[in-house]
């Protein structure tokens, strides 16, 4: 990227255009109390090389591949991403985070997404998907409000405990403002969400469980769904790691009625805070109050095929306050790094790749197993399982980190009743000798 700062002449010229005497003036519309009126304590500014040395520096503070050997997931994961996927991004056809409005010039970007809720709405069951959410976390949020939208009234919503604390607190914070209340539900000793409490609930709009949810356990996802459904309630299957579907049944053909998620492990590297993706499907039945924006497929008056922004019942288009959702950023370049990803594996690829993740997860099982060290979780799982290691493990966890080993996640901080378990992760870009090498570390 060009390091170009705007000189004192560009800032002149900018306001010049735009009628405004100074920076001042363009805030002028915000009241004189909910401004700043100290400016911000910045360091100096620095050169374009002592800039790429100081992010350097921050960078070497965190553990990252191939230097570290990382046992963590808990919704980000390290997958390899094909070199085709990565090259065909950055080409400047696509090298944009934005989406596309006018149809008559962007026709290869809107193809780009139609592609992409084609190749969503397969893996997860569903008959229609949008362009994408922000994140998994929001993608989760925006389904509760969706829910509660359909059924109209009913001001309660029952979410799993085991679903990610992140996005649990996402939807807290969306919800904070109004009447609705988050009910919530337990997890049972094997790992998965107990459902019994839904049979005293008469206000339900939904059912939110998470599969895998966040210990890596499989959710029976058709059970949920029906014990929604018996409550003219929707089931909302929530999801972190979608290259479970290659394995396990997808939530549309559980009885899910939205499926909704973090795609990042689809074709976007591990990043400190993002860029993320909200995958988002649902029934046909219900597309109407999915919130973003949809791409569809059309003719022109020559009868050549086309595509255009089908549904966009956002605040910016014509439904303002009235609109589905007034949060619903994409990130179409995401968007699209996940549709070349899922083009490039085909079914049969991811179905390989998530074989090949669970077994060696599985491998580490058997091995911490052996080396005598307790899973309370006797749930099947995918890709990341829960451990026991000890209250006193942090000592050692410090240690393996100094050794380039990251030996989990602690879930105490989560779950306060979890002290001494945590929570590991393997995936393809891990080998057996590093497998080995942790269980001999911690053994």
């Amino acid at each position: 990227m060009r390091y170009l700062p705007h000189t004192p002449e560009d800032v002149d010229a900018m306001l010049k255009a735009v009628g405004a005497d100074s920076v001042d003036d363009l805030f002028e519309s915000i009241p004189v109390d909910c401004r700043r009126k100290h400016p911000l304590r910045l360091p100096e500014s620095l050169s374009e090389w002592e800039l790429n040395d100081h992010i350097d520096t921050l960078g070497a503070d965190m553990a990252v591949s191939p230097d570290y050997r990382i046992f963590m997931g808990a919704g980000s994961y390290a997958h390899h991403i094909p070199a085709v996927v990565s090259y065909l991004l950055g080409r400047s056809e696509f090298a944009t985070a934005y989406t596309p409005y006018q149809p008559e010039m962007s026709q290869g970007t809107l193809q780009a997404i139609f592609e992409y809720q084609t190749l969503t709405a397969r893996l997860l069951g569903m008959k229609v998907a949008n362009a994408s959410q922000y994140d998994g976390a929001s993608a989760l949020a925006e389904a509760v409000l969706m829910a509660m939208r359909i059924s109209r009234r009913k001001k309660q919503v029952a979410v799993s405990r085991a679903i990610h604390p992140h996005y649990r607190r996402v939807l807290e914070t969306y919800l904070a403002p109004t009447d609705y209340e988050i009910v919530p539900l337990p997890y049972l000793p094997g790992g998965v969400t107990d459902l019994d409490p839904l049979d005293t609930m008469d206000d339900l709009a939904a059912v939110a469980v998470q599969s895998p949810n966040f210990f890596g356990c499989i959710e029976n996802i058709e059970t949920a769904a029906q014990r929604a459904h018996d409550k003219q309630a929707l089931c909302i299957a929530a999801f972190s790691e979608p290259l479970a579907y290659g394995l396990l049944k997808n939530p549309g053909s559980q009885g899910a009625d939205i499926a909704c998620g973090e795609g990042q492990s689809m074709g976007i590297a591990p990043s400190f805070g993002g860029p993320a993706l909200g995958m988002f499907a649902t029934r046909m039945k219900y597309v109407r109050s999915m919130p973003g924006r949809i791409v569809g497929q059309t003719v022109d008056t020559d009868g050549r095929r086309g595509f255009v922004l089908t549904l966009a019942t956002r605040e910016q288009h014509i439904r303002r306050e009235k609109a589905t959702s007034n949060i619903c950023t994409n990130n179409s370049l995401c968007a699209l790094a996940a549709a070349m990803y899922m083009a490039t594996l085909g079914k049969t690829g991811i179905r390989e790749l998530a074989r090949l993740n669970y077994d060696r997860c599985e491998y580490l099982k058997a091995e911490l197993r052996d080396a005598g060290f307790t899973l309370p979780f006797e749930q099947s799982t995918f890709n990341e399982f829960v451990v026991d290691f000890g209250k006193n493990f942090e000592k050692t966890h410090s240690r393996l980190a100094a050794d380039n080993i990251i030996a989990g996640l602690s879930l105490e901080k989560y779950y306060p009743e979890l002290s001494g378990h945590y929570l590991l992760c393997v995936t393809e870009m891990l080998t057996k000798d590093d497998i080995d090498r942790l269980v001999s570390a911690v053994r």
